[in-house]
């Protein structure tokens, strides 16, 4: 059985494929092998539904099989033995109790000295082990609190809700969106997206005119986020270039939203290490896979089998007569170390097998991502990455076809000032504009609104623009070269008056 974080063998997916035909297939229910976000009060965590799995979140442990077949944004309450029940519809008598409960003038003769309340941890844990729901024992709670009648009525309010927080276990599975996953990662890993913000998100979406069968670039490092976040809302139609550092793509995220296979048809990859050869046009992606086939076989020259000889072929640490004195022991050894050898050969001719198998796929699907960035007529170009975005943006611009928009996000303002005014002196794009976004929650209750004491510092900084067709030739003549001669002559004119 697949472990806390462990994903199930063929035989379990077959035997829960086997268990789950009952459950309705509709795109608005939970079904095994779907990826979900649990929620409990604004904390969030993303997971994959598998029966017998036991899921850890927020102190709590529980199964996710009683959620299988119910619609998203249905709240679960956790049970005894970590069984998950769904939350029937509020009853309105332990709301009606709280209102009728007596509320003071103010909280000036309360004391905060730690003994208004008659329960201790020990009959708390007891109330708990008889298996009492969480709301039952708030209410001992506050039967038991010296102090709850002198409280006013928002200090009362307050106090329920902290200890609801406390001991309801209440569990909200959604569906994973944009939103839902932005927030969570800016909640829990904002290192892992480059801090961005779910506003900021939004506006690059809405920057970027991302829609359904356009062909956009996405070069980001965020864990895969504002890939995901594209392909959302591609839904499936257009197709997406995204280039990423390293030899391997890093998208965690991405694989969280819980996408079909049909959606990674449009997918390409491509490196960014190559993006220079490929502008330039000497890219082959035959040469190379072929450098890594050869760094592969020279490290698996080096590697030797076992043996008794050094390099000079004399016996290592032994001499002829222990040879000759251990001659029948040696003749089973070296018989077994040669059907050792023969089953390590067998076992790294069948990896070897694969590798290049695998090789062959990744040259045909970078074969394939150069093809369609060579075609230099993608609809849009999005840059979120740690790496100085300069060099990356003026690169990736040659793939972009005229009156199209693009959307450099950078945690910092001076690297995309930076990219402001290289964009300037290069030409090609008009209405740039570096904007920083700026978000603050507020609590909206009666008699009680008023911005939220909590905010984020800061979302970052957009560069946005459109591009359009540039003539060479005009603009390599419309650099202001004899401008600047003239202004540094004025300059001198002054300086020599203001000296004589």
């Amino acid at each position: 059985m697949p472990g806390n974080g462990d994903r199930p063998n063929e035989g379990d997916k077959e035997e829960m494929a086997a268990t789950a035909t009952d459950v309705p297939r509709s795109p608005h229910t939970v079904r095994e092998g779907h990826h979900v976000v649990l929620k409990r009060d604004d904390v969030f965590k993303a997971v994959q539904v598998y029966r017998r799995r036991k899921i850890i979140f927020e102190k709590q442990w529980f199964y996710l099989d009683n959620a299988i077949g119910h619609k998203y944004g249905t709240t679960f309450e956790v049970s005894a033995g970590g069984a998950l029940q769904p939350l029937k519809a509020k009853s309105e008598e332990f709301e009606g109790n709280d209102k009728l409960n007596e509320a003071g003038v103010d909280n000036r003769n309360i004391i905060d000295d730690g003994k208004s309340q008659k329960l201790s941890r020990d009959d708390i844990e007891a109330l708990k082990d008889q298996g009492l729901k969480g709301q039952v024992i708030v209410k001992h709670l506050i039967e038991n609190s010296t102090t709850f009648r002198d409280k006013t009525g928002f200090a009362q309010e307050k106090y329920i809700r902290k200890k609801k927080k406390k001991y309801e276990a209440f569990i909200t599975i959604l569906k994973p969106t944009t939103r839902i996953m932005a927030m969570m990662y800016h909640c829990r890993e904002p290192s892992k997206i480059c801090h961005l913000r779910y506003d900021t998100l939004a506006q690059m979406l809405a920057f970027g005119n991302i829609h359904a069968g356009c062909k956009i670039i996405v070069a980001e490092t965020c864990a895969g986020l504002v890939l995901g976040s594209v392909m959302e809302r591609l839904g499936g139609y257009g197709s997406v270039i995204h280039m990423y550092p390293g030899s391997m793509p890093i998208r965690a995220a991405m694989e969280n939203f819980g996408f079909p296979n049909s959606f990674y048809d449009h997918l390409h990859d491509f490196p960014i290490n190559q993006l220079n050869s490929l502008v330039s046009g000497s890219f082959s992606a035959e040469n190379e896979t072929s450098q890594n086939q050869t760094k592969a076989v020279s490290g698996e020259g080096n590697r030797s089998p076992l043996s008794t000889q050094r390099g000079d072929g004399v016996p290592c640490a032994k001499t002829m007569m222990d040879i000759t004195q251990a001659g029948g022991t040696e003749a089973k050894d070296v018989a077994c170390e040669e059907t050792e050898n023969k089953d390590q050969n067998a076992d790294r001719k069948s990896n070897v097998v694969e590798r290049k198998s695998k090789q062959e796929d990744r040259l045909k699907k970078l074969q394939a991502a150069a093809a369609v960035l060579q075609e230099r007529n993608a609809d849009g170009l999005i840059i979120a990455s740690r790496l100085y975005p300069s060099p990356l943006l003026l690169s990736l611009l040659e793939f972009v076809a005229p009156s199209r928009p693009f959307v450099v996000y950078c945690q910092y303002k001076e690297p995309l000032l930076t990219c402001y005014a290289d964009l300037r002196e290069r030409g090609g794009v008009i209405n740039l504009r570096l904007s920083e976004t700026w978000l603050r929650g507020y609590q909206v209750l009666p008699n009680r609104t008023h911005p939220k004491l909590t905010m984020s510092g800061g979302g970052g900084y957009l560069l946005t623009g459109i591009t359009v067709a540039m003539d060479r030739g005009k603009s390599v003549a419309c650099i202001p070269e004899p401008q600047e001669f003239e202004e540094s002559q004025a300059k001198r004119q002054k300086v020599e008056e203001s000296i004589s």
